[in-house]
């Protein structure tokens, strides 16, 4: 009876292991979206583990009060649900230049700025080399521009991707 538990135990195992291994190792796409105003990105995604994943967003925000661009850095951990869907999360760190209003050469509406992040989604690999995903992503300035650097904001994307 141990042995037949112990097979079992291994074969389910076995099971979740290869079903981890789906994820691609290369992605690029977009991942577009925010949460008050328009943002796109340019997203690069590198496998580092069979489990463990970094991405690279670069892109720019259009915002009601504010424009900006930025670079992002993610450590993600990616989880199998069922049936090509898998679940994320993680954190990292960013760096971009926002300038507010209609002043551009004036100092008090433009700023360099570095930000911690947050990242938790939902994504489907297709049977054809495209992901997509759904992700929420808590992004809280730290330091630079005096007036964003005590922003917090909630950075809601769809991401579209050709994984290689």
């Amino acid at each position: 009876m141990k042995i037949i538990k112990l097979l079992t135990l291994i074969f389910c195992f076995t099971t979740l292991s290869t079903n981890a291994q789906e994820i691609a190792d290369h992605a690029i796409g977009l991942r577009l979206g925010d949460s008050d105003g328009f943002g796109a990105e340019i997203s690069y995604q590198h496998l580092l583990s069979r489990t463990n994943r970094m991405e690279l967003d670069l892109g720019f925000r259009d915002h009601r009060n504010y424009n900006a661009f930025k670079l992002a850095g993610l450590y993600q951990w990616v989880l199998p649900i069922d049936n090509g869907f898998n679940w994320y999360y993680g954190a990292g760190a960013g760096i971009g230049s926002v300038s507010f209003g209609n002043i551009p050469n004036d100092d008090d509406y433009s700023g360099a700025f570095v930000f911690a992040a947050g990242d938790i989604g939902v994504e489907y690999n297709f049977d054809f080399p495209l992901l997509l995903s759904l992700d929420f992503r808590p992004e809280i300035g730290i330091v630079g521009y005096k007036g964003f650097s005590d922003n917090f904001d909630f950075d809601i994307a769809l991401g579209v991707r050709y994984q290689f």
